[in-house]
């Protein structure tokens, strides 16, 4: 038997104006609301959203991009090889934060992944094929050109992390969100110096990256007169953490504690010591930062951290770039937001 002809589909398809009289609103304030427009009361905005999940109304896609000039695209940028993205849980925590944000609007996610600098011209040809309404990039490197790629087409764009080069400080149409990476950083440290080590060393993350300078900015805010020979650079991998670990061991065999810039470093740390035969936490304490339950829950024993809320910095990343497509924004609005960090005390400090 034939299905229904697509005439008879779209004449039983919901209608702006059938929303409009479920919700009791006008149709223009209807087509506000679905298009992501500004100007409309929360509570009016409410009732035409439960008005469109009564009825199924889908708006339609081609004709909206014809009045809003907007794709319902979003490309998320990350400045990091493949192999970094699928094996760091932070990235997966971020993009799921991000992901499920562009839900909420109706809107698609485009991963983008810049293995290296001849990555720019395929990511400047896609921006500029104007398949995207803005940008959400992050795990930028002080070295990169990716702004700069990001600015040649005036996409709007919110970073994650603070953009810069070392001592440089974002200008004001730089919107970003960050983490308190120095102080949290200042809080580990503390925190070990509380516990009566003398002998602290650090495992710094890449310094072509401003949230590892923030880090050992932190560090130092703390042990001003700390040796040198007590901080070893790292690469955020647990490989990395195992050799700058092995290293520090050989230049400071009396080291007493670590503070490594993030999780997966310290996991690669906790495993030389226990090679080494270095007890955690009697002989050496360490301590990692982001708090990711897939790393510091499982190690042995379960590793003290620094929280950062990586998945509500992403839904964060998401509202602020709404904001500037909408121009909801007023002047009173942050384009910068730095979100706290909590230190959560485990067994291995």
């Amino acid at each position: 038997m034939p299905g229904p002809s697509r005439d008879s589909a779209s004449e039983s398809r919901p209608t702006l104006e059938a929303v409009a009289a479920r919700a009791g609103v006008s149709r223009a304030t209807v087509s506000r609301v679905v298009n992501g427009g500004a100007g409309v009361r929360k509570a009016l905005a409410e009732q035409v959203r439960k008005a469109v999940e009564e009825l199924g109304y889908v708006p339609n896609h081609a004709a909206r991009t014809l009045v809003t000039r907007r794709n319902g695209a979003v490309a998320v940028i990350v400045d990091e090889p493949e192999s970094r993205i699928f094996s760091d849980p932070f990235f997966s925590r971020q993009i799921r934060g991000i992901g499920r944000e562009l839900a909420v609007y109706d809107s698609q996610l485009v991963l983008l992944l810049v293995e290296g600098r001849g990555d720019f011209d395929r990511v400047a040809r896609y921006l500029a094929g104007g398949h995207v309404d803005g940008v959400l990039a992050f795990s930028l490197h002080t070295d990169g050109g990716l702004p700069s790629v990001i600015r040649r087409f005036r996409v709007p764009v919110v970073y994650g992390g603070r953009p810069g080069r070392p001592g440089e400080t974002p200008g004001p149409a730089v919107p970003y969100v960050d983490c308190d990476n120095r102080g949290g950083a200042a809080a580990a440290v503390r925190h070990l110096v509380s516990l009566g080590r003398r002998r602290i060393a650090h495992i710094a993350g890449p310094r072509d990256q401003t949230s590892a300078l923030d880090r050992i900015d932190g560090y130092r805010d703390v042990l001003p007169d700390a040796d040198p020979a007590l901080t070893a650079d790292g690469d955020f991998t647990a490989e990395g953490g195992a050799r700058a670990m092995a290293e520090l061991l050989g230049r400071a065999p009396g080291l007493d504690a670590v503070f490594a810039a993030n999780d997966l470093m310290a996991s690669g740390a906790l495993r030389v010591l226990r090679e080494r035969g270095r007890g955690v936490p009697d002989e050496v304490a360490l301590v990692g930062f982001d708090d990711m339950g897939s790393i510091a829950e499982a190690t042995d024993p379960p590793l003290t951290t620094v929280r950062q809320d990586v998945e509500g910095m992403g839904r964060l990343m998401v509202r602020m770039l709404m904001d500037l497509l909408s121009g909801s924004g007023g002047p009173e609005e942050p384009l910068a937001v730095v979100t706290p960090t909590e230190l959560v005390r485990r067994a291995s400090a």
